[in-house]
């Protein structure tokens, strides 16, 4: 076999774009198996075809303009030959004489003068030899290799594909997979009105295409994969369904019975945002504000260690609205969605081993279906959740680690009358481990949630209230200074808000004195 080397460079994959020829063979493609895939797999296809069609232009190019040498082959004068062996050069016969070896057969040797001038002897007519075998073109770099190709551009190659594609009104994707929109099964309205009765007798959900499709009966005598694909359309693009799959798995639901917490935010998460100055935050900033790991923080997750296993500390508008963060360190151990915006799954008490529905906002970053839990194990602002990765697809447990119930100081809101805010340790009955700076009892949630609205309504500078807070927590300390986690838990009782522009406020208002370990009192000036 002749191995003749072929060229494929990094710059090529780097700008990768896709052409008519490729969406032409993305569609028979598509055709010819008559299965909807993943970005991932038609990438893998296209760059396959891409390598294929690259070596037969190759070939195609390199052996055109003359004859392929092989010893075997009887030659003529003045012939063109091609040697794959010697680069591709290019040659041409100027003389033929008898070979001289009492060791082999008769054969002939051959002059040969290439197109830089040299002149060169080959053997012809001489069946038994090496470069007899067929030519075969490689490369031993790693851009022609398609797995390797896969392995170094996969993201960048997606990304084109898919940007491509999304605009290409042939093509239609549902839960991460492509198909050609002509060649889909036709579903009618009559279909999705079937599909509607069928959720709404099963409380909205959630149900898989394949037992949509059973139910109401419809013809399988096509393609099973296709009319699933087909009907996963038509569901998509009417209103009433929502798709709440984790990834790998097409789930329906009827949105109009999906909670209206998981449709849109519930009020205690909505936050309206504010410019921080992220420049003044101190390393110790910067590290309290990772380990509290809010939601709504602009942290990166490179470098991050994930474990199966994490605790979190609740705060407040989580608590009342009965949701967990889905913050970074988290984040990997709940269902995710090529698509979807919500997921349902099921949550694991981690004591009973009950289980009982949740949802994952995932534009929102939280997890709502908590709030009977709570209750049940007593859990409070400030409580540690543990989370842990279940031990079955699409499920999570969540702890407490209850105790005893015991009677704690602990800090406590009180609303008055007048709408005033007042901070006061109280003994309240604890029944869940807790965070001493974090928790926050709320014995009228009602009041809260009025003073909550009002400042919705009518706003609150935030400097001001920081202050405030800040003044009625230092009532609380012998030294009269508040932690920066208290002041951020104690701030979220109010208004929600991440940790960063409470940080920023703390780092470049005169009115706040860092007296060490990231404990802040208000200066004299304030008292007055």
């Amino acid at each position: 076999m002749v191995i003749a080397k072929t060229f494929m460079d990094e710059e090529y994959w780097e700008s990768f774009a896709l052409t008519e020829e490729d969406i032409e063979f993305l569609y028979n493609h598509l055709l010819e198996l008559e299965t909807p895939l993943t970005s991932k797999e038609m990438v893998e296809a296209l760059v396959a075809e891409r390598i294929r069609n690259h070596k037969q232009a190759l070939e195609k190019q390199r052996t055109s303009g003359g004859d392929i040498y092989q010893p075997k082959e009887n030659f003529s004068l003045n012939q063109e030959l091609i040697f794959p062996q010697l680069d591709w050069k290019h040659g041409k016969v100027v003389n033929i004489r008898p070979g001289l070896n009492p060791e082999i057969a008769a054969f002939k040797v051959i002059e040969v003068q290439f197109e830089e001038g040299a002149h060169k002897e080959f053997a012809a007519e001489l069946e038994d030899h090496l470069l007899n075998q067929p030519i075969q073109i490689t490369d031993d770099q790693s851009s022609i290799d398609a797995a390797i190709v896969i392995e170094d551009y996969y993201e960048d190659l997606v990304a084109t594909l898919e940007d491509e594609l999304e605009t290409n009104p042939g093509f239609v994707r549902i839960a991460g997979r492509w198909f050609p929109r002509s060649l889909l099964v036709d579903i009618n309205v009559g279909h999705l009105n079937l599909v509607e009765a069928v959720l709404d007798m099963a409380a909205g959900g959630p149900i898989s295409t394949e037992e949509l499709l059973k139910q109401i009966e419809f013809p399988t005598d096509v393609n099973t994969k296709l009319v699933e694909f087909s009907m996963d359309l038509a569901l998509d693009e009417d209103q009433r369904f929502d798709e709440v799959g984790p990834a790998g798995d097409v789930l329906w639901f009827l949105k109009r019975l999906e909670p209206a917490e998981v449709l849109a935010p519930p009020v205690f998460l909505r936050y309206a945002g504010m410019e921080t100055d992220r420049s003044v935050l101190t390393k110790e900033m910067l590290a309290l504000e990772s380990e509290l790991d809010d939601e709504l923080s602009p942290l990166s997750s490179k470098h991050l260690n994930l474990s199966d296993d994490i605790d979190i500390r609740l705060i407040f508008p989580h608590w009342r609205s009965g949701t967990l963060p889905l913050g970074r360190r988290v984040r990997h151990l709940f269902p995710t969605a090529y698509e979807a915006p919500r997921i349902r799954f099921m949550l694991v008490d981690g004591e009973s081993g009950a289980k009982f529905p949740g949802w994952v906002v995932r534009e929102k970053r939280y997890v709502y279906g908590l709030e009977d839990w709570y209750s049940q194990h007593g859990v409070m602002p400030g409580s540690v959740i543990r989370v842990q990765k279940g031990t079955q697809p699409g499920e999570v447990i969540v702890h407490t680690d209850s105790r005893r119930p015991s009677r704690e100081w602990v800090r406590t809101v009180l609303i008055g009358s007048d709408g005033g805010v007042v901070f006061a340790m109280l003994k309240q009955v604890v029944s869940t481990p807790f965070d001493d700076r974090m928790t926050i009892a709320i014995p009228d949630k009602e009041a809260v949630d009025q003073l909550w609205n009002h400042h919705a309504r009518e706003g609150a500078v935030f400097e001001r209230l920081v202050t405030n807070t800040v003044r009625e927590l230092a009532k609380l300390n012998p030294q009269s200074h508040v932690h920066a986690s208290e002041l951020y838990a104690a701030i979220n009782i109010l208004q929600r808000c991440p940790p960063g522009p409470i940080l920023s406020l703390l780092a470049s208002k005169s009115a706040f004195n860092h007296v060490g370990d990231l404990h802040f009192r208000l200066s004299s000036v304030d008292y007055d």
